[in-house]
């Protein structure tokens, strides 16, 4: 099972609508139950990346991060979301 570090500023606002986004998208897709999301904020971030395969962020993360870093900005705006679903279908096949 993947750990999917979700992050945005406060861990609730924006996390929260990628999550409910990334979860429907990912389980009509085929990967229901190979996947578990975790929602953080930005400060919390660095500190606990090594604990995750990857992140998906709506905000800027500070330097130090410790697993790979899928930018999220695209679940919120509706531009390019493919290839950044993509990107996460990469990292969940790894």
């Amino acid at each position: 099972m993947k750990k999917i570090m979700l992050v945005c500023g406060t861990g609730i606002a924006t996390s929260t609508a990628v999550n409910v986004k990334l979860t429907d998208i990912l389980n009509k897709r085929g990967y229901e139950g190979k996947f578990k999301t975790y929602q953080f904020k930005t400060g919390e971030a660095v500190a606990n990346s090594s604990n995750y395969d990857f992140c998906v962020a709506t905000t800027q993360v500070p330097d130090g991060m410790q697993c790979p870093l899928i930018k999220g900005v695209p679940f919120l705006t509706g531009i390019n979301l493919e290839p950044v679903i993509q990107s996460i279908i990469a990292e969940l096949e790894k």
